[in-house]
């Protein structure tokens, strides 16, 4: 079974090792977990995720109707004695007293049912196409699940940015504070002014703290995500932003959704129906039982061999209740697999508009906006320290920068999750991925 599952796992491994795997690990995550990157993450989810693990197992469950598939049925044997007596009469022969001398009847019969009218090939074409259909669906929750990782991971890392440019922002306040006092002893503002100051600061100070919480419940979610027993937030992610978004991979060009891996096992899904109605149509054909007896007749009679052959007759059921079943499952595979076709190609087209929006919004915060908000930021609080700028300003200014810095993460945050979101949209897998 092994062997037949090789090339699934991270495209090469097998549904019983990944379980294997995910179940060593699991003792020693508490360890593994402390610090992270995003590649770091995604290969921990691949070994961890239950999920995952769920969706290699289906793969062992499809190999193993396959080769229920081909097997055959198994022979009957029976034996039998008859024309023993019951009324005292000795049963004994003139060969003896034995069991196999005595005047009795015995019969050895075996019977070997064998199917005909193609049932045999349209069972194993059934579980084929439902053992392609695990495979793609095994790739596609490690589609799905590399893409929910790097959403899980950007958000925390997101969460970590705001809390940093909240406490740099609280800090900033704070300095200016210091100044103000020296003013205020200067008599050149009022202690109005100072506290004001002050009260900003504080308002950023616990806004950092708000968002620290959230950075803890993104990282929660990032390590249910991992597999972890006991998520409680206390992973490390050593990718931030910045890191992120300077080694993105280049979005796909890609449009394609032929071999997405949904799509493979929507597909899948069709062409088992389509041999499980074979099949339910093949079973109005009776299938004929041989058998084959040996009767061992008492010493005076001759022992005798037989054959025979014996079928139902399809006089009241002609499987036309399983027939219609069968009808319908492939009907409802061809309805799931048009709408997954279509959720594809409307996922591809969602994908593209969203990376070209998010991508010009960080060029526009990375390369105008952010550099301008700073250069601005810096020259009201100048102008406040030397008397030139009102409290009004310097305060106005802190906070616009404030929003600026945070809408920038959002934005590079954004551009990190399209283009993950637009490549796993268009992932294709090859066929030899389906395969033995």
């Amino acid at each position: 079974m092994t062997a037949c599952l090789a090339p699934i796992w991270i495209l090469c491994l097998s549904a019983t090792a990944v379980s294997a795997q995910g179940l060593t690990n699991t003792a020693a995550v508490g360890a593994e977990m402390k610090a992270l990157t995003l590649a770091e993450a995604q290969q921990a989810a691949l070994s961890r995720n239950w999920d995952l693990l769920a969706a290699a197992v289906g793969i062992d469950a499809a190999t193993a109707q396959k080769i229920v598939s081909h097997e055959f049925p198994n022979p009957t044997l029976s034996l039998s004695s008859t024309q023993i007596s019951v009324d005292n009469q000795p049963s004994s022969t003139s060969a003896g007293n034995g069991l196999w001398e005595r005047n009795y009847d015995t019969i050895f019969a075996i019977n070997q049912l064998f199917e005909i009218g193609g049932k045999r090939r349209n069972r194993q074409a059934a579980a084929q196409a439902g053992h392609e259909g695990a495979r793609a669906q095994f790739l596609e929750a490690k589609r799905t699940l590399d893409l929910a990782v790097t959403k899980a991971y950007v958000s925390a890392a997101q969460a970590q940015e705001n809390v940093r440019v909240l406490n740099e922002s609280a800090a900033t306040l704070r300095e200016e504070a210091k100044l103000a006092d020296v003013r205020l002893r200067a008599g050149e503002i009022s202690a109005s002014d100072k506290s004001q100051i002050e009260i900003t600061a504080e308002r950023f100070e616990l806004e950092a703290r708000t968002a620290e919480a959230s950075a803890a419940q993104a990282r929660v979610a990032l390590e249910v995500l991992l597999g972890v027993p006991h998520p409680k937030g206390g992973v490390a992610l050593t990718d931030p932003l910045d890191n992120l978004v300077v080694s993105l991979p280049a979005p796909s060009t890609n449009s394609s959704i032929v071999w997405r891996p949904d799509v493979v096992a929507a597909e899948a899904g069709i062409r088992k129906s389509e041999a499980d109605l074979r099949l339910q149509k093949a079973n109005r054909v009776p299938d004929p039982t041989v058998l084959a007896q040996y009767e061992h007749n008492p010493p005076d009679l001759l022992n005798t061999i037989g054959i025979g052959v014996s079928f139902p007759l399809p006089l009241w059921n002609r499987n036309r209740g399983n027939i219609l079943a069968a009808e319908a499952a492939h009907e409802q595979a061809r309805l799931a697999f048009e709408k997954v076709k279509a959720q594809a190609a409307a996922e591809v087209s969602t994908a593209q508009l969203a990376y070209r929006d998010a991508l010009s919004r960080w060029v526009s915060y990375r390369d105008s906006i952010r550099p301008k908000s700073e250069e601005v930021r810096k020259t009201i609080a100048y102008a406040y320290q030397k008397g030139g700028a009102s409290l009004l300003d310097l305060l106005s200014t802190q906070r616009n920068d404030n929003e600026v810095r945070l809408a920038a993460a959002q934005a590079q945050s954004d551009v990190i999750v399209t283009t993950a979101t637009l490549n796993a949209a268009t992932l294709n897998i090859h066929p030899t991925q389906l395969s033995k």
